[in-house]
């Protein structure tokens, strides 16, 4: 099974990209974040891909916005999409099929308003917490706009006390994976210290892999164990991050 997760940076300026790729790459569960545009204006054909049941959670005014897409061959009965209770700004949707619940989370970047990202932050960890505790599987897919460690960020890139890096953001994120979550493209690369998933958009900050690991698939325990690969896909699209693709044995 195939699981990818893309910060697409604007849905109507990249949708061609999306669709060559995901036709290429055939995840059977797709999360999208940052589509900076309404349920309305989502460019066809990404609207009629049949081989997906389709969540699109059109940010307001254009703006964040995310989605959730999982294959029909792979999940027969159509699942029912929702949204937790801390979604806000249309950053969070969710759904459970095949024994597993999926989400597609798009975390405040926090530049304009930290106190919105800290208290996000603050709720997806009770929310793992209360969904681990309840025995289920996760899947959390998405751009989560924290570097867990400065490993994760180019030493270029790296300064004290800037949003993304601060303390406090990262032991938040680290007590939600602590809730029986697995960071498994770190678990897979432990020593790799060029792995990043965004560059700032200048002076080829991206040709010199000089970025930032904030994409991340965290995956329960029970579904960690069986992961074959976790792939950064710097080759693919114009957007400032890089598609995340995880595979892993079908549970």
């Amino acid at each position: 099974m195939k699981v990818a997760t893309w910060n697409v940076n604007g849905i109507r300026a990249r949708h061609a990209q999306l669709v060559e790729w995901v036709a290429r790459e055939a995840p059977d569960v797709l999360c999208l974040q940052e589509l900076k545009a309404t349920p309305a204006q989502i460019p066809d054909p990404l609207t009629t891909l049949s081989e997906y049941w389709s969540f699109w959670h059109g940010g307001p005014k254009g703006y964040s916005g995310v989605s959730l897409h999982l294959r029909r061959a792979t999940f027969p009965a159509a699942p029912k999409f929702g949204h937790p209770t801390f979604d806000h700004e249309c950053r969070t949707v969710e759904a459970v099929a095949g024994g597993v619940r999926w989400a597609s989370i798009y975390v405040p970047n926090g530049g304009k308003d930290y106190a919105a990202k800290v208290a996000f932050l603050r709720e997806l960890e009770a929310w793992a917490r209360g969904r681990t505790e309840a025995g289920e599987q996760l899947v959390l897919c998405g751009d989560l706009n924290v570097a867990l460690t400065d490993r994760d960020v180019h030493p270029k890139e790296l300064k004290a006390g800037a949003i993304g890096q601060r303390a406090d953001e990262r032991a938040l994120l680290s007590r939600a994976i602590g809730h029986g979550l697995v960071d498994v493209t770190r678990a897979l690369h432990p020593g790799d210290d060029d792995l990043f998933t965004w560059w700032p958009p200048w002076r080829q900050m991206r040709e010199r892999n000089i970025g930032w690991r904030i994409d991340l698939v965290l995956m329960s325990e029970a579904l960690a164990r069986s992961v074959r690969a976790a792939e950064v896909r710097r080759e693919i699209g114009t957007s400032d991050h890089a598609p995340l693709v995880v595979t892993f044995e079908r549970p």
